[in-house]
Order: C-alpha cells, then structure tokens, then sequence
C-alpha cells in the first residue's frame, strides 16, 4: 500500500470525517432502512428501501475509503523555522503575469480543496513552490503556458507551531 502524506490537521479532519460515518451516518442510514421496511411488505419493488441499501452502499464506501487512507497515511509537518517552502506551510505568492496576490496552504493530495487555499504539493503549482525561499520565483506548466509566482511569505500556521 502506497504511503499517503497528510498533515496533522488533514488526519484530525479524516477521523473526525470517519466517526461521523460511523456513528451518526449509519444511525441515520439504519433508521431509512426500517422505516422502508416497516412501510412496504415487498422490498424489491420499494423505491424507498432501494435508495436507503444505495445510500449505504456509498456510506460503506466511504468508510473503507477513510479507513484505507488513515491506515497509510504519514502525518509530516512544516520544517519549522527554515524559511523553505513546505507541506502544511502557508505561503503568499505574487502572479509575475496579473500581480495578484495568492495565499496557499500546501498540503496532502487527499486534503486540496482550492476553494478553502489548500494546494496539493503534488499539484504543478505545489511541486513548483516546495523548497522556495521568499523573493524566489516558481514557474509552473499550465495549459495556458507558463506561469510565475514570486514568493512573498511562507508561514508555519498558529496550529502546527
């Protein structure tokens, strides 16, 4: 099995994600599944006990999904202090082409999610920017050419210091 790198704050957020499952989820799942089973005598034709067993099939799904992932995952942390970019680090860049600023965390794979600043470092943007100091310049391959971002900052976040 594949060694899965999260941070610390990445795996608090899978297990938390799979005691929900496993508790609440299938509480709710199981109440679906009698009250589907208690309405209709034939099971086979009850539109409601077919999408009750799905509804569980997904919500197993996922909790063999969490468990596999929690089983190889490797919590690595920010190099505190050496001004290098680095998983879990924030980091404010500038876009060479717009000036924009951007702000990104760097984190696992299974933990991106743009819409919340988190970059994978396994992403072209993250690859590019591991191992930077401030004033350096990342250039990423993106399909419309080639980008640049110059770092500004990299910060250790109040939780991992």
């Amino acid at each position: 099995m594949e060694e899965l790198v999260i941070t610390r704050e990445g795996l608090e957020r899978l297990n938390e994600e799979l005691g929900h499952l496993k508790g609440e989820g299938r509480r709710l799942v199981a109440e679906r599944l009698r009250g589907a089973v208690a309405s209709q005598a034939n099971l086979i034709q009850n539109a409601e006990y077919l999408d009750a067993r799905a509804e569980q099939a997904q919500l197993e799904g996922r909790i063999a999904l969490l468990e596999s992932r929690l089983h190889s995952a490797k919590v690595v942390g920010p190099c505190l202090g050496n001004g290098r970019v680095d998983l879990g680090e924030r980091v404010r860049v500038r876009d060479l082409s717009s000036g924009r600023p951007l702000e990104v965390e760097l984190v696992g794979p299974v933990e991106a999610d743009l819409t919340a600043g988190r970059v994978s470092v396994a992403s072209p943007l993250g690859q590019a920017l591991v191992g930077l100091r401030e004033g350096e310049i990342a250039n990423v391959e993106a399909p419309r050419g080639r980008l640049g971002f110059e770092v500004l900052a990299v910060e250790v976040p109040a939780r991992a210091a």
